[in-house]
């Protein structure tokens, strides 16, 4: 194919210069030849680059078996995953797919029913989701590089019981397909002892790297998507940006762009595209960007916006809000499929001037429309286009955004390939969960969550004044505290302690004192009747 992606910068022209931006060529020369060197920071984990030239042959034969095995025996496929696990097969799905895909015939969708799972904790999703699958026969696609991850854990878990209930435990291993590290790791294991089949996470591909390993190819081989054509536009895009030369290398244009614009204060990237099948493409580019680049008080923050849709939320902050942003703008040139406007006789709506053309076109002025409001708001606009939303073309555009974030992080002077941070809420979930030996940690954290909270329950007032919870109650019931019934237990305004917290505690003293207190040997007690 000739066609290539397109990036125009025109838009942003006049807040940063070419000379500007061109004066990181030998920084991006730096960048190129660590990644393709291996010698850079991340070194390990760079996979990645050459995946799409190089990728298993075998294992991604293994793949299309599968999928057909899927295909012949499944109404749905359950995709259990979080991140990177499942943000690009669901990308890659809601672009070359139906946009209804769940909701068609079989007879027009053709192929299972996909829905993913295990990228939330929520009892309501993963209930609502079973009973969507009252009736229908079900396969697992579980994929975990360690097993352990949580949220997806869980739903194994509980799909997995799900599953051996419906039919029984030796037919249930024929339907679950795991995806998770070749040698080690819980679901290895389990994939070993139990029979399950099993496909690779490469060792030296991170997650947000991994959509065009098995990770993402097996739930895009069973949607019936071109798995072929996907890899073929990856294994051109990484010819066409092996180019070192930042003048002849629109990958690399657009990673010196956005990184002139961050010295220049413009510190949130927003995604942008024009059609409700990109949304899932931008929470993908959201995690490879975002883990890549945010550490070491570093990086853009990714966001996005769906156009023309958040013009009516988001379109007022963008056009006069605080000039720290920019955007970039994922379109297409050519819809697959076009509608044309009709005419109405009343013309209620005033809009029979639009009568004859097609939508396609229409979207395209509103694109063409924004895009000037913004630049004359302050905002540079940057532009990735694709000729049409095909599995060659979006092949392509993965490739070019996954190296643009490695010579990006690189120009930034962080490691793009690791995610540090994503540990600190890890550790403190397990904390507060239970988790054993994180005693000491889980007494610290409450104690803090304590002191943040206005309203405790009886147990935490307890806590938060070392008392007994029977000394508060006895305070609720004398009127000595105040508290709201809410139905299930008293709920205590924390904030009337401010002022008598010492007063409370001596009245305990007092109290605990008196009904100790020996009675004199001298005191005549008398019984009454």
């Amino acid at each position: 194919m000739n066609k290539t992606i397109r990036f125009d910068y025109a838009n942003a022209r006049a807040f940063v210069k070419q000379h500007e931006w061109e004066q990181l060529s030998p920084a991006i020369e730096m960048a190129h030849q660590m990644l393709h060197s291996r010698t850079g920071p991340g070194k390990d984990y760079l996979g990645w680059v050459d995946w799409p030239e190089q990728y298993d042959r075998d294992e991604y034969e293994r793949i299309r078996q599968a999928s057909v095995r899927i295909q012949s025996d499944s109404d749905v496929l359950l995709v259990i995953g979080i991140g990177g696990s499942y943000l690009g097969a669901k990308a890659v799905l809601d672009i070359l797919g139906h946009s209804f895909y769940n909701l068609l015939p079989k007879s027009k969708r053709r192929f299972p029913e996909i829905y993913f799972v295990g990228n939330n904790i929520s009892p309501i999703y993963i209930s609502h989701l079973m009973d969507v699958l009252e009736g229908k026969n079900v396969s697992i696609n579980v994929i975990s590089k360690s097993g352990t991850t949580t949220e997806p854990a869980i739903a194994f878990r509980l799909f997995r019981e799900w599953l051996e209930k419906k039919y029984g435990r030796e037919e249930a291993k024929k339907r679950i397909y795991i995806t998770t590290d070749k040698q080690r790791g819980a679901l290895k294991k389990l994939a070993d002892d139990e029979g399950y089949a099993c496909f690779v996470i490469p060792d030296d591909i991170g997650g947000r790297y991994s959509v065009l390993t098995a990770v993402g190819l097996l739930p895009i081989a069973v949607s019936g998507a071109n798995m072929d054509a996907l890899m073929q536009g990856a294994r051109d895009a990484r010819e066409r940006y092996m180019v070192m030369d930042l003048r002849d290398n629109p990958c690399y244009q657009y990673a010196a762009i956005r990184n002139a614009l961050y010295r220049k204060g413009k510190t949130v990237e927003l995604l942008v595209s024009y059609e409700p099948q990109f949304r899932y493409f931008a929470e993908w580019w959201k995690q490879l960007f975002g883990e890549s680049e945010g550490k070491d008080g570093k990086g853009i923050f990714p966001a996005s916006a769906e156009f023309s849709t958040d013009l009516h939320s988001l379109g007022q902050y963008i056009q006069d809000g605080m000039r720290h942003l920019f955007e970039t703008v994922v379109s297409v040139t050519k819809p697959l499929v076009d509608l044309t406007v009709q005419e109405d006789p009343a013309d209620v709506d005033g809009l029979n001037f639009l009568t004859g053309k097609r939508m396609g076109y229409v979207n395209k002025k509103a694109f063409e429309g924004t895009v000037l409001a913004h630049v004359d708001g302050g905002v540079p606009n940057l532009l990735v286009e694709i000729p049409e939303a095909t599995a060659y073309y979006l092949g392509g555009l993965i490739y070019f955004f996954e190296k643009a974030c490695g010579i990006s992080g690189y120009l930034l002077g962080v490691n793009p390939f690791d995610q540090p941070g994503v540990e600190a809420y890890k550790t403190n979930m397990f904390a507060l969960l239970g988790k054993p030996g994180y005693e000491r940690q889980k007494a610290e954290l409450e104690a803090r969550l304590r002191e943040n909270k206005t309203y405790l329950t009886v147990e935490e007032t307890a806590a938060y004044l070392e008392l007994p919870e029977t000394f508060i109650m006895e305070k609720i019931k004398q009127g000595r505290i105040r508290a709201v019934h809410d139905g299930n237990e008293y709920i205590i305004n924390k904030e009337q302690f401010n002022h008598h917290l010492e007063e409370i505690r001596k009245l305990q003293e007092f109290e605990d004192a008196a009904r100790h207190e020996p009675i004199p040997e001298s005191y005549d007690v008398k019984d009454e009747d």
